[in-house]
This record gives structure tokens, C-alpha cells and sequence, in this order.
């Protein structure tokens, strides 16, 4: 499927239409500027609807364990009020006219999405950041998009038919090198969603003259202290396994390991004996419901088990719940875990956390600390020095706030330029 011109085509058109894009692309940019008040006015009605209940068939239909829960992000995130706030606090102000020259801020022009699947929504949502800065944007969707990235762009351009100038979307899969490439050479900046392997072919891909914008994966972690351990309370330890079981560590957010300031395996295995219980309940209350989704969780941990086997990797000790594991570690490395409620649990004192942290430098995002409030501020301070971007409350690894920057940057001040002006 195909969307240009605010219609929607087969996707055998791509190749007549990507022959006539950069023509319709360079008339759009002879005309007026988009007007952001369209954009937000348009995103905030889906958000209102979305909220209303509107599109409950589409939302409670995802392949998610709680649909509720994205139904509520939506209506927060696609509101008039966050979308401004999002504008003033992202968009840098235009600089003073100093010494005779003025400067202004203007979109990048033309913004190449490449999207990932990891989450429902997120291919439509990085549209919109381009349409928030006033750029024309093309789309490459994922390939396990489900559908609902069409339906909310679709949606928009009912509500703002003026917007159809301003958006491409191709279902084009990732080996059609010759269309990614046309896609590619039209565009100012490309913004990739993925891994490393998909951040790799788009540098590959790209031309010299286009922007990257890259926002690859991340990784996730708790942390206890020393001194913490002991009193650690139920309910974090609740809110812990609530977001591990409620994202299954698949967002960038999510914790894939749990550190604790220990030189002694004893502690490690105490922990697990404690939590396993707490993580097990709180699986038990979220188990996949689709046959799906228990085939994919099955799958995953089958996996991990064979690389074990394969890699020679010897664990200390694993303890299996329904449905979920804590895997204790003999090495302190920040990896990604099994995911699917399989996570592992390593040593790390504090005085090695900014040796081992800094091995993965520029991965680091979330680090979700339990601690004493002395210290926290410490702690803090050691992790932002490392790289790691958000730190937070375990349970709030994941949550949104309005205002909150991604991967430890304003996303819109990578989609504009400032232009200088000799007066």
C-alpha cells in the first residue's frame, strides 16, 4: 500500500510514483510554508478521538497484552497542549540579529523515515516530528507493521487535507535497494529507526549530502545498592516486575539487567529467591493472551537456551518461573537479555560501573536505581557521566512524561537548520 497525494495506491504504482516525486517534492517547496497549527490541530483531534474511544476496534485489536495502556499513551501524547509544549521546549529560538545578520529556522525540506517495528504507532509518530518542523516526509514502513501506522496517518489527512503534499508512505520491504536508494536521493535527512545492522545499511544507503539521524537501539538496566538490598520494599520490587512484564524488555526503556553493588554471588542468588516470586505473579496477571504471542515467548527463551548450549556460556544459576526466568551471571557486561521476562542478574560494584558502562557507550539509555536517598545523587551523577540518558524509579523505566527528550536529545532540533541572513 501506498499513500501520496493524500490517495492511496496499489503497491505495484511505487515505481510511476517514485518517477514523479521529486517534481510534486520541489513544488511543494515553491509554495507556502506549513503551517504547524495545521499539524497540531489535526494530531490533537486523533488524540481526542483516540481518547472519545473512537478507534477502540483498532486499538484493543493490536497484538499487545494491554491495548488499554496504548490507548492512554496516545490520548497523553497527542494532545494540543503537549504538542506545544513539545514545540517550545524542542525548537530552538530564533537568534538575535547580531552585528547585521539575522538567522531563522527552517526545516531541514524532505525527511526519509525508515521506521521499526518494535512498537505499534512509532512509524507514524516520528511522521509527525516531521510534520511538527514544517518538513515533507517519506515514510518506508516496517515490515511487521500491522497496519495501524496507515490508519492514523490516513486519519490525519482526513482532518487536515492539506496536509497531503507533505507525506509519502511505501510499504516498500528493505532488500528493493534500487527504490530505497530513489527514496534516499531525494531526502535532506534520513531518519532511521533499528539496530545496529539496520543503522548500517542506511549509511550504506545514504548519499553524502543527506543528513543521518539515527535512533538506534538502547539498552536498559537496574541498579541496587550495597546498602539497599536488604530493604529493598514490596511494592518497588512490584513496580519492577509491572514493567518488566508490561513492556517484556522490548523497548530501549526496558530493563535487560539487573546489577547489584555486590562482590559476593550469595547476594545475587538471595535477590532472586526474593523477586522470582514477585515476578512470577505479575507475569501470571499479564500472560499472553493470543496463541501468537505464547508461540513468540516460547520461541525466544527455546532460543536463548541453544546459543547457551552453542556459545558455552555457563550460568551460575537460573531461576524459572511460569513464564519468566532471573538468570544469574558470572560476567558483569551490559547486554540485552533473553527478553519475554527473562532477565539477567549480574555483579556490578560501584566502583566498576563506569569501567563496564563505558564498554557500551552510546547504547546506554534507562537506568532504573534503588537506593537510599543519600544516595541518589551520587549515584545519579555516576550513571549521566557514563552516557546513560534517563534515570528514574524502576517501575517508571518506560513511562512517558511530557517535555522528556529521546535517547537524550530533542528530536526536532535534528529535523530543522538555521539560516543566516546578511541585513
Amino acid at each position: 500500500m501506498i499513500i501520496a497525494g493524500g490517495k492511496v495506491f496499489d503497491s505495484k504504482m511505487q515505481d510511476r510514483i517514485l518517477s514523479v516525486m521529486e517534481r510534486k517534492i520541489n513544488m511543494t517547496l515553491s509554495g507556502n510554508a506549513l503551517d504547524p497549527q495545521k499539524v497540531i490541530s489535526a494530531i490533537d483531534r486523533l488524540g481526542r478521538d483516540i481518547g472519545k474511544g473512537k478507534y477502540d476496534s483498532l486499538i484493543y485489536a493490536l497484538p499487545v497484552d494491554e491495548p488499554g495502556r496504548y490507548k492512554l499513551l496516545a490520548s497523553q501524547m497527542l494532545t494540543r497542549e503537549n504538542l506545544e509544549l513539545k514545540l517550545k521546549t524542542e525548537l530552538p529560538s530564533p537568534p538575535e540579529a547580531i552585528g547585521g545578520v539575522n538567522g531563522r529556522i527552517m526545516p531541514l525540506g524532505v525527511i526519509f523515515h525508515i521506521a521499526a517495528g518494535n512498537m505499534d504507532g512509532l512509524p507514524a509518530f516520528s511522521i509527525a516530528e516531521g510534520l511538527l518542523t514544517g518538513n515533507i516526509n517519506i515514510l518506508k514502513l516496517p515490515q511487521a507493521d500491522n497496519g495501524l501506522s496507515v490508519e492514523i496517518i490516513n486519519r490525519i489527512l482526513d482532518y487536515e487535507p492539506s496536509l497531503a503534499d507533505y507525506i509519502y508512505v511505501f510499504d516498500t520491504p528493505s532488500s528493493d535497494i534500487n527504490a530505497m536508494r530513489k527514496m534516499a536521493d531525494m531526502a535532506d535527512g534520513i531518519a532511521v529507526w533499528g539496530g545496529d545492522e539496520a543503522v548500517r545499511a542506511v549509511r550504506q544507503l545514504a548519499p553524502v549530502s543527506a543528513k543521518l539521524i539515527e535512533w538506534g537501539h538502547k539498552l536498559g538496566f537496574v541498579y541496587i545498592s550495597r546498602t539497599y538490598a536488604e530493604g529493598i520494599m514490596q511494592d518497588e520490587l512490584e513496580a519492577l516486575a509491572k514493567h518488566i512484564v508490561s513492556t517484556k524488555q522490548l523497548l530501549c526503556s526496558s530493563c535487560q539487567v539487573i546489577y547489584m553493588d555486590t562482590e559476593n554471588d550469595i547476594d545475587l542468588h538471595r535477590f532472586c529467591r526474593r523477586f522470582l516470586p514477585v515476578l512470577n505473579k505479575a507475569v501470571s496477571a499479564n500472560a499472553p493472551v493470543s496463541i501468537g504471542g505464547k508461540a513468540h515467548k516460547a520461541l525466544l527463551e527455546r532460543t536463548d537456551l541453544l546459543e547457551g548450549f552453542i556459545r558455552g556460556k555457563k550460568e551460575p544459576g537460573r531461576y524459572k518461573g511460569n513464564g519468566c526466568s532471573l538468570i544469574v551471571c558470572r560476567d558483569s557486561e551490559l547486554e540485552l537479555s533473553p527478553m519475554m521476562c527473562n532477565v539477567l542478574v549480574k555483579k556490578l560494584p560501584r566502583r566498576d560501573i563506569v569501567s563496564v558502562l563505558r564498554r557500551k557507550k552510546g547504547y546506554l539509555q534507562t537506568a532504573g536505581i534503588l537506593c537510599g536517598e543519600e544516595e541518589y545523587g551520587t549515584l545519579s551523577e555516576i550513571f549521566a557521566r557514563c552516557g546513560v540518558t534517563r534515570i528514574t524509579k524502576p517501575g517508571d523505566m518506560s513511562g512517558y512524561f511530557s517535555g522528556e527528550a529521546h535517547d537524550g536529545e530533542y528530536p526536532l532540533t535534528r529535523y530543522v537548520r538555521v539560516v543566516n541572513e546578511i541585513i
